[in-house]
């Protein structure tokens, strides 16, 4: 067993588990977006960034393939960690402006503009699709090609290829993919409507 500390939390943790299954084990959120159960770690979105203290020193990692050291000290919600995702957040919501996942994850966090410019490009290349195409569907008819920002997911050619069994799996873990932001601003606005209903979710009418 391993010990460390989570948020004030002495804890003990298996050996070659990450701090984000430690997290998870004993019950402490750790925002997530390129990372799912059954599928391998990829450390693309960074949305699961923590801080983690060595002495008077500290480092954000991704929680999701950082995996556990005797003695580490870890903060999951520190100033440096929620400036840190609400960043990752703005940035990839000037990528792909019309996911309600980014959407939603901007109201919760409390972006309220985004600074960069919108290239909607809608993906993420957070390899969610990849992944599952390979490792649970045993398709690999996707893949990532090409190099820096022109990096996308493509098919071999643009060609269905005969590995591709149209099973609809890519579609359905992607972030992207999804029904639109349905929010009172314009296409590709940070409309942050989500919010009022997240404050009517933690003051019901009554209380």
């Amino acid at each position: 067993m391993v010990n460390v500390v989570i948020d004030g939390q002495r804890l003990e943790a298996e050996e070659g588990w990450t701090l984000l299954d430690a997290a998870t084990y004993y019950g402490i959120f750790i925002p997530t977006l390129c990372y799912r159960d059954g599928l391998s770690a990829y450390s693309a979105c960074r949305l699961c960034v923590v801080e983690v203290k060595r002495g008077s020193r500290s480092k954000l990692v991704a929680s999701c393939s950082c995996p556990v050291e005797e003695g580490m000290d870890v903060k999951t919600k520190s100033e440096r960690v929620m400036k840190a995702r609400r960043m990752i957040i703005e940035l990839m919501l000037a990528t792909t402006p019309n996911s309600r996942t980014l959407q939603c994850l901007a109201s919760e966090y409390g972006v309220k503009q985004v600074r960069f410019a919108s290239e909607d490009r809608s993906c993420l290349l957070c390899g969610l699709c990849v992944r599952m195409c390979d490792e649970q569907m045993q398709g690999g008819a996707i893949a990532f090609a090409k190099r820096g920002v022109e990096r996308e997911v493509s098919m071999p050619f643009h060609k269905t290829p005969e590995a591709c069994r149209e099973c609809g799996a890519c579609l359905y873990i992607c972030p992207v993919c999804e029904l639109p932001c349905k929010g009172p601003m314009q296409p590709g606005e940070l409309c942050n409507a989500c919010l009022d209903e997240l404050r009517l979710d933690a003051f019901p009418s009554g209380d």
